[in-house]
C-alpha cells in the first residue's frame, strides 16, 4: 500500500488499538483459548527488520551502491496524529542486519507533501543529467493537495522525480511538477522503474486501480504510455516487473503486485504473473495468477537482483501487517512502534509440472547471524501434544516430517503452559497450514485465521523452515514455492514448541532450533537538519553570525528547504561560530553535508565544520568553492561513548568567504 497510514484512498481515522483481546476460534488442532494480559517484555522482533519509532508500511525496492543495499522505507514520524509518509533509509551489506541512516527523502519539502511508494535506480548513464551514478527516485506524490486533501490522502496522484547526488543518502525533488501527470486517473501510485538493456530505455510499471500501466522513458524525465495489463484483485498495488532465469535454462519475464484475492479464496498478498515482454507489453503465461506467499501478512512485496548472479536469482521481502488491522499492534504501546517486514528471502524460477513457478528461502546469509543452534534429532508422534525440550520466541526451526497414513502432522508454536494457546503449523490432507487462531490473532473479523497452501496428497513427507520471531511465524514447505508468513502476537510468556499428530503416527527428523543474534537496529540520531527558522536549542553563535539562523535556499544535494550558512551573517564578509550542544557519541559515523569555500581548518581565514572533543578539534572539513552539497562521512567508532560538539567557524572575508552545511546524522 502506498498510502502513507491511511486504508486504501480512505478518509480513516488513525486509532492506535493496544492488543487487548483477541477473537478465539478452535483451530486445526486443539481447543482455542484467551490470550493472556502481555508482560512489560518487548515485543520488538529479534532479527526481523523493525522501524526504529513510530510507523513504517511499504518497503520500497533495495538498490546496491558502494558495496552495501541502500533500504528504503515508507516512514511516518507523526504516527497516530497524523498520516504522511517520508522515505526512510537503512544500509545493509548483506539483507540481514540494518544501520538506520534517518529519513533520506523528507515529507513537506515540497508543494506535494509526503512520499508514497516508487522505486529507485543507480544512473549509471546519466540518462537523467543529475550526474553519472546518481540514485534517481521515481515516487509518486499528490499534484499540489489542498489542505483537506493532505488530511485524508485524497489528493491527484501523480509521478515525480527526486535525485541524490550523495550515494542515495539523501534526495531532493526535481522540482514540483510530476513527470506523468495523473491525466484524469483515480488511483495512479508506485511506479516501479526497471531498465530495458535491450532497447536502452527505461521501463515503468504503475498501478492504475484495476490495470497496471506500463511506460517508457529514454531519461527519467520523458514518459510515453505503451500498454496495459488488466486483473481483477482489488485495487492493484506495488507492481514489480523483473526478468529471471529458470532452472532449465530458459529465460522469462515476471510481472507482479500486491492484490486481494480474499474474494476469490486466494491470497492478499503478492501475485504474479509469468510470460514475456516485448519492450512496451506483458503478455501473461496464464489469466489466473500464482502467489509469493500465501500467508496473511506478506504485502506491498519489493524483489530485486542478486549482484552476483542478476538474471538467475532475486532477493524479496514486503511489509508484514494488513490494512484490514494496520494499527492493531502490541508494538506500540509496549515499544513506541509499528512496523515489521518479512525476512529477506532469496527467489528462483523453477520449471515443475503444472507451470513455472517463483521458490523463494530465507537469504542464505541469515546462517551468518547465528548464535547458536540446538539439535533436537528424531522424534516419534504418535497424537500429542508431545512437547520440545526447548523454549523461545526468536528461532528458526527445521524439521523433516514424514509419515505413512494419518490425517494430520504439525508443531503448535509459542505455546503457553497450559496448552490453551499456541499457533500451529502443519499439513492436512491436500493443503499445509498455518492457523493463529488461538493465539493473539490481530484480525478481530476472524476471516483471517488460517491460511492454506496446496499439498500434494500423494506425498508423504516434507521438509518445514519455520522462522519464529515475537510477533511472525514464516513458514517455508520443502523448496518454498508455498510459503505462510502471518503476523502472530503471542504473549510473550508463551514459549513452548509442541509436536502432535491426529489419525496415526508420524516422525520428526534432523530437527533442529537456530536462534540468532539481536539485530535491532540503533536508530540514527539527527543533530540538526537546519530546518527551523532558528538554529536547535543550545546551539550558540558568535560575531557576525550572533543571532542568525538557518537560511532557506535551494541548493544542489540539500535536505529539506534550509541549510547552515555563514552567509547569513552578511555574506562573505561576515565571520563567527556556530556550535552545536555537547552530545554524546553514540553511533559510528558521523555524516553530513557540506558546501562553500575552501578554506581548511588551522590556516588563516578557515571556513571549516569541525567535531570537537574535550577542547580538542579530532576531526575537520571544508567546502571546495562551490555551492553544490557534497557529503562528508567521519567514522567515530574509536570515540564511542564521549562527548563532543560540532563547530562551524567562518574566518574568511573575500571570495567564498562562507561555508554550507546540512544534515548533521549520527548513525552506524
Amino acid at each position: 500500500m502506498s498510502s502513507k497510514t491511511s486504508g486504501p484512498r480512505l478518509l480513516r481515522t488513525v486509532l492506535v488499538v493496544a492488543l487487548a483481546a483477541t477473537v478465539v476460534a478452535t483451530g486445526v488442532f486443539g481447543p482455542g483459548g484467551a490470550t493472556a494480559a502481555s508482560s512489560a517484555t518487548t515485543y520488538r522482533a529479534q532479527y526481523h527488520f523493525t522501524v526504529p519509532d513510530h510507523w513504517k508500511n511499504d518497503p520500497q525496492r533495495p538498490v546496491y551502491v558502494d558495496g552495501k543495499y541502500n533500504y528504503y522505507y515508507l516512514y511516518d514520524a507523526d504516527y497516530p496524529t497524523q498520516v504522511g509518509t517520508a522515505w526512510r533509509l537503512a544500509t545493509s551489506t548483506d539483507g540481514v542486519a540494518f544501520a538506520d541512516q534517518g529519513v533520506a527523502a523528507p515529507k513537506k519539502t515540497n508543494a506535494n507533501y509526503d512520499l508514497w511508494s516508487g522505486s529507485t535506480v543507480v544512473d549509471t548513464r546519466n540518462t537523467a543529467g543529475f550526474g553519472t551514478g546518481a540514485v534517481v527516485q521515481l515516487v509518486t506524490q499528490m499534484d499540489h493537495p489542498s489542505a483537506a486533501q493532505i488530511a485524508n490522502g485524497s489528493g491527484p496522484q501523480a509521478q515525480f522525480l527526486w535525485y541524490s547526488i550523495d550515494g542515495g543518502r539523501t534526495f531532493r525533488p526535481y522540482g514540483d511538477t510530476p513527470v506523468i501527470p495523473n491525466g484524469g486517473r483515480g488511483a495512479f501510485r508506485d511506479p516501479k522503474v526497471v531498465w530495458d538493456a535491450a532497447r536502452g530505455r527505461w521501463v515503468a510499471a504503475i498501478t492504475e486501480g484495476d490495470r497496471i500501466g506500463l511506460f517508457t522513458s529514454p531519461d527519467l524525465k520523458t514518459w510515453t504510455q505503451r500498454s496495459d495489463f488488466v486483473t481483477s484483485y482489488g485495487t492493484l498495488e506495488c507492481p514489480d516487473l523483473f526478468q529471471i532465469r529458470a532452472d532449465d535454462g530458459t529465460t522469462h519475464w515476471v510481472l507482479g503486485l500486491s492484490a486481494n484475492g480474499m474474494s476469490a479464496g486466494m491470497p492478499n498478498t503478492y501475485a504474479y504473473w509469468t510470460g514475456s515482454f516485448d519492450g512496451a507489453k506483458f503478455t501473461a503465461d496464464s489469466a489466473t495468477p500464482q502467489w509469493l506467499d500465501q500467508g496473511f501478512d506478506w504485502y506491498a512485496g519489493v524483489t530485486w537482483e542478486d549482484p552476483a548472479a542478476p538474471l538467475d536469482r532475486r532477493f524479496g521481502m514486503a511489509w508484514m501487517n494488513n490494512w484490514a488491522y494496520a494499527d492493531t499492534t502490541p508494538t506500540w504501546a509496549a515499544d513506541g512502534f509499528n512496523g515489521t517486514d518479512s525476512i529477506v528471502r532469496r527467489i528462483t524460477l523453477k520449471r515443475y509440472a503444472d507451470r513455472y513457478a517463483l521458490a523463494s528461502r530465507p537469504t542464505p546469509a541469515l546462517a551468518s547471524r547465528t548464535a547458536s543452534v540446538t539439535n533436537l534429532g528424531t522424534i516419534q508422534v504418535n497424537g500429542g501434544p508431545v512437547p520440545l525440550a526447548y523454549h523461545g520466541t526468536a528461532y528458526e526451526l527445521d524439521t523433516d516430517v514424514s509419515w505413512t497414513q494419518l490425517d494430520n502432522i504439525g508443531l503448535q508454536l509459542r505455546a503457553s503452559a497450559d496448552g490453551t494457546r499456541h499457533a500451529d503449523v502443519g499439513i492436512y490432507h491436500d493443503y499445509s497450514y498455518l492457523n493463529r487462531r488461538q493465539t493473539g490473532e490481530p484480525d478481530t473479523s476472524g476471516a483471517r485465521g488460517e491460511s492454506h497452501a496446496p499439498w500434494n496428497p500423494a506425498k508423504t513427507s516434507a521438509h518445514l523452515r519455520i522462522l519464529v520471531d515475537r510477533t511472525t511465524i514464516e513458514v517455508f514447505v520443502d523448496d518454498g514455492r508455498y510459503v505462510h508468513s502471518s503476523e502472530v502476537f503471542a504473549d510473550p510468556s508463551d514459549t513452548g514448541i509442541n509436536l502432535y499428530t491426529s489419525g496415526g503416527s508420524g516422525t520428526f527428523a534432523n530437527t533442529t532450533i537456530t536462534e540468532f543474534q539481536n539485530l535491532a537496529q540503533r536508530p540514527a540520531e539527527l543533530i540538526s537538519g537546519f530546518e527551523g527558522t532558528s538554529y536547535d536549542p543550545g546551539w550558540t553563535t558568535t560575531g557576525s553570525l550572533a543571532g542568525t539562523g538557518p537560511s532557506v535556499e535551494h541548493l544542489p544535494g540539500m535536505v529539506g528547504n534550509a541549510v547552515l550558512d555563514t552567509s547569513a551573517g552578511g555574506g562573505d564578509p561576515a565571520t563567527g561560530t556556530i556550535t552545536s550542544p555537547t552530545f554524546t557519541l553514540g553511533r559510528n559515523r558521523l555524516h553530513f553535508l557540506v558546501a562553500g569555500g575552501n578554506h581548511p581548518h588551522g590556516r588563516h581565514g578557515e571556513t571549516s565544520i569541525n567535531l570537537v572533543v574535550n577542547g580538542a578539534v579530532v576531526r575537520t572539513a571544508t567546502g571546495d568553492d562551490t555551492g553544490v552539497l557534497k557529503p562528508v562521512d567521519w567514522d567515530v567508532s574509536q570515540l564511542q561513548g564521549q562527548s563532543a560538539q560540532v563547530q562551524v567557524i567562518d574566518q574568511a572575508t573575500g571570495r567564498w568567504g562562507h561555508i554550507v552545511v546540512d544534515q548533521v546524522l549520527l548513525s552506524d
